[in-house]
């Protein structure tokens, strides 16, 4: 199993535990923050179970069908990720308004106070984890995955303070506020989320930074003269460039071989946690304004 399905598995088991504990300490308080822990933790696990399986179609190499593979599964899966996010912040900003409104009297607060400090110990191990993971992988899925507990570790933070004032103040509405604040905080993390992952399947060019340096990296080989129609897009866990090399006419086909894979190689070790596809046509003058 590799490090990314692990890292599902492990997210997953420990979303199972934080669901069964808050969700019956949610129900039986009536804490619209606590409850709203506990939803955001069934979508943990919802999502920790999808990922798994999104990870395990992305890691599929290339077929007929599908020649470059299945890379962008990660982004989808990203894109829904983020989604389910939104409608748990939605839901958890209304159940807050609502106990605001209609002055919801907490209870078995001492129990739900224990509960919290158990999720944020279970959810801070989990985090860092799966950044653990993300560095060692560069994986969209998991990163998506680290986020989401990283909100439902500062949702767990929040809960916990909501009950503590709660308990010495007496102040129910406290409760509902709480709810709202990470409600909002939730929903800004995960349109954050969707954007990284509609720009994937949108084929966004990589990181401004590393397409200047694969610029100086092919202008730095001295038998070559120029180069044009350079494009770069990531799916999955592999990093995509096509570029067109321009040399000299004289240049034999074994020499523009050798340059082409210098650079092939140099353009690797820019992000060697990543796979590369690299694409160099080799041209004997600079076609590009008659292309265009």
């Amino acid at each position: 199993m590799s490090l990314q399905k692990s890292a599902t598995v492990v997210a997953s088991g420990v979303a199972t535990i934080l669901v069964i504990i808050k969700l019956a300490v949610g129900i039986l308080s009536g804490s619209a923050a606590v409850l709203a822990s506990a939803i955001d933790s069934i979508l943990d696990l919802v999502v920790s179970i999808f990922n798994y399986f999104a990870i395990s179609k992305a890691e599929k190499a290339p077929t007929e069908k599908f020649n470059y593979g299945l890379g962008k599964i990660e982004a989808l899966a990203a894109v829904i990720e983020g989604t389910v996010i939104t409608v748990s912040g939605l839901f958890i900003f209304y159940k807050g308004l609502m106990n605001i409104l209609h002055q919801h009297k907490i209870t078995y607060l001492g129990s739900s106070i224990i509960v919290m400090v158990a999720s944020i110990v279970l959810t801070g191990f989990i985090v860092l984890f799966l950044n653990y993971v993300y560095k060692k992988t560069n994986n969209l899925v998991i990163k998506s995955d680290a986020l989401h507990y990283k909100t439902d570790l500062i949702t767990n933070a929040a809960v916990f303070l909501s009950l503590v004032v709660v308990y010495f103040t007496g102040l129910d509405w406290v409760d509902g506020v709480f709810g709202i604040a990470i409600a909002i905080y939730i929903i800004k993390e995960a349109y954050e989320l969707i954007k990284e992952g509609t720009l994937m399947l949108l084929d966004v060019a990589l990181d401004e930074e590393l397409v200047e340096n694969i610029k100086k990296i092919i202008a730095s080989q001295s038998e070559v003269t120029g180069f044009h129609y350079l494009k770069t897009r990531r799916s999955g866990d592999t990093n995509f460039v096509d570029v067109h090399v321009v040399f000299t006419p004289e240049i034999s086909l074994m020499d523009a071989h050798r340059v082409s894979d210098t650079i092939e190689e140099e353009i690797k070790k820019l992000d060697p946690s990543s796979n590369w596809h690299i694409t160099i046509h080799l041209d004997p003058y600079d076609d590009s304004p008659h292309n265009d």
